[in-house]
């Protein structure tokens, strides 16, 4: 039996950034990367893999590389790993199992670095895990790691790292949002247009190329922008990128305004708006039910611990209704709600009103996610005839929640009695941004990063 070697070095040069992202991620037991395409979050993934594995003093240390597709670990992965260790003294590759083995040691022990496909999880049952990178994570389902690979690292406490690029809502932002606010897990996001990897007349000829929505997507990390066809899907993106999508803070020295949209057998959609000076608006909560009457969402906003100024509703709230003979504005202002009704003008109109406001907008994470989601889904219906888009909303799910929005958005008039108030700025708190948005972030000096 040969025994490990004290220094080997890797043919890796990594980036400058790739550098950072393997030192701030390193004192976390659990990482989450958003990444743009053409990173080089492969080549970074198989190295930390080499890396952590020929450091580590467990006996028979077994991590993994696990792909959406078992073809894909093979295709993309494979040849990366035997090439980075090609030189390795005593090294074995297993093609047929996708193994690299390193030589074993005096005792017999054995280091293993296995790539694995997430398309069949039931087979990765049974295995440990000393530590795990997955990548593209987003295009697997979420099982694969809360009930094989999540239980598979228990014992020996192991670690995970998880690599993507967005796709709407998914595994990868589950993960990413779970990241961002638990001091236990590291969170970072790369875009293309801050990294610095890429060419800036190459992201200018891509954009040329790509449709907006697959650009922020794909090369601008937003999980905003995945939905064709959205009206509101750029303006959402930029709020993402700008941090106007955090932690909001209820300023109880302003009145907090809502707005509804009425449904009877389908939903009922509040937000909860705070004006600022200068036009600004912190959106602080969101709330939605069905089949219930208005003396529930009178509850609701009592148990709330704001204090109210304007209510707006829809223009058919003034309709009587045919059992009782009332409107619902009338049986609102008998539970203590006086609405203000907002102007009856066209959906279009209201929706270019909508695109003005949003971007004054600071939308609460948390509270808000639901309506944030509505306001990103929102999108044109698709002619199939034509193979385009009409101008015509889509009604679906979303569409209460806009509804709602479209009415605070036309409906709000400040009440110019008050005076101005220029004290006031929004309190929020993001931690989106490069390499964990600036939280968390700790860094350790070392003079040759991949020297063994």
């Amino acid at each position: 039996m040969s025994k490990m070697p004290q220094k080997v070095v890797i043919p890796y040069s990594p980036r400058t950034l790739q550098r950072q992202v393997y030192r701030d991620q390193r004192p976390y037991r659990f990482s989450v990367e958003i990444c743009h395409r053409r990173f080089g979050k492969t080549v970074m993934s198989v190295n930390k893999l080499i890396r952590r594995s020929i450091q580590s003093e467990l006996p028979d240390c077994f991590s993994s590389y696990i792909a959406p597709l078992y073809r894909q670990a093979k295709a993309v992965a494979w040849p990366y790993l035997k090439y980075y260790l090609w030189n390795y003294p005593g090294i074995s590759f297993n093609e047929a199992e996708l193994k690299a083995c390193f030589p074993r040691d005096s005792k017999g022990r054995q280091k293993v670095i296995q790539l694995l496909g997430a398309n069949n999880p039931d087979s990765l049952r049974g295995l440990y895990f000393d530590g795990v990178i997955f990548d593209e994570i987003e295009q697997m389902p979420w099982n694969t790691w809360t009930e094989i690979v999540r239980p598979a690292l228990a014992d020996r406490k192991g670690w995970a790292d998880f690599i993507g690029t967005p796709k709407g809502k998914n595994v990868l932002w589950k993960l990413y949002q779970r990241a961002k606010n638990d001091p236990n897990w590291f969170a970072a996001l790369y875009r293309a247009s801050e990294t610095g990897i890429l060419d800036p007349e190459e992201l200018e000829a891509m954009k040329a190329d790509m449709s907006p929505e697959e650009y922020e997507q794909e090369m601008e990390c937003s999980f905003m922008a995945a939905i064709k066809g959205a009206f509101f899907g750029r303006l959402m993106a930029d709020a993402e990128r700008d941090k106007r999508i955090a932690n909001v803070s209820y300023d109880s020295s302003l009145p907090v305004h809502t707005s509804w949209d009425l449904g009877m057998s389908d939903s009922t959609s509040i937000w909860f708006v705070q004006a600022y000076p200068g036009g600004k608006y912190a959106v602080i909560d969101y709330y939605e039910a069905s089949g219930e009457g208005l003396d529930h969402y009178a509850n609701v906003l009592s148990e709330k611990p704001y204090s109210y100024g304007r209510h707006i509703a829809p223009h058919d709230i003034r309709v009587r209704e045919l059992g009782t003979g009332k409107s619902r504005l009338e049986v609102a202002r008998s539970l203590g709600i006086r609405f203000d009704v907002a102007p009856n003008i066209p959906v279009q109109d209201g929706i270019n009103a909508v695109r003005t406001m949003i971007p004054n907008c600071h939308f609460d994470q948390g509270r808000c996610d639901l309506g944030i989601e509505a306001l990103l889904h929102y999108r044109r219906q698709f002619k199939e005839k034509a193979g385009d888009f009409a101008a015509k909303p889509l009604h679906d799910w979303s569409s209460h929640a806009v509804d709602a929005f479209r009415y605070f958005a036309v409906g709000f008039r400040e009440d110019r009695r008050r005076g101005p108030r220029q004290t006031h700025t929004i309190n929020s708190h993001s931690s989106i941004g490069l390499a964990g948005g600036g939280h968390r972030q700790q860094a350790r000096a070392e003079s040759n990063l991949w020297s063994m």
